[in-house]
């Protein structure tokens, strides 16, 4: 008897199962980032019974998954003419979800800090604070900085490009020290 995770290729079952694992350290419920795999791999629209079905899963966890994975902007709601249920479709362009994936991050972890950093340095009390203290927190906020900088024109980049700059790796450190 072949149950409904058995429509999955063996292939596929294991890159759907790692990429749930993968979630759950990346801080994503381990369902959220299988439902994710499986819309990614299946390049078509799925209805949240479907998944629930091939997933072997529980439909509230499947509609709890889906609402996380719309408001992480990872997938989008889609209606198939003839068909009344809500289906749900990620991007297959992996470019695409990359960026979504850092520009959903950087907005929701990221930018908070840098927010904070620089209201404790505008902070009156601030200068209260002990010397290496505030050196510290001021670094931190230049660090931050420029890697938020850094890490937006990097999303602006096209994929080929922003994938020539990440082959050259420690060609670009050999670079900048025969430039220096």
């Amino acid at each position: 008897m072949t149950t409904p995770v058995d429509t999955l290729s063996p292939v596929s079952r294991r890159f759907v199962l790692h990429w749930g694992e993968m979630g759950s350290r990346w801080g994503v419920n381990r369902t959220v980032a299988q439902i994710h795999a499986l819309l990614f791999l299946a390049g078509r629209p799925m209805h949240a019974e479907e998944i629930a079905e091939i997933l072997v899963v529980a439909r509230s966890n499947v509609s709890t998954s889906l609402r996380e994975l719309t408001n992480l902007n990872l997938i989008k709601v889609v209606h198939l003419l003839g068909d009344r249920r809500d289906h749900f479709e990620t991007g297959k362009d992996v470019w695409e979800l990359f960026r979504t994936v850092v520009r959903e991050r950087k907005a929701r972890e990221f930018d908070p800090t840098v927010g904070v950093l620089k209201e404790c340095v505008a902070d009156p009390a601030f200068a209260q604070e002990p010397a290496d203290a505030r050196a510290r927190m001021k670094e931190t906020l230049v660090l931050m900085s420029a890697l938020s900088a850094w890490g937006e024109e990097m999303l602006r980049l096209e994929p080929a490009t922003l994938m020539k700059l990440m082959k050259l790796g420690s060609k670009i450190q050999k670079l900048l020290r025969e430039n220096a």
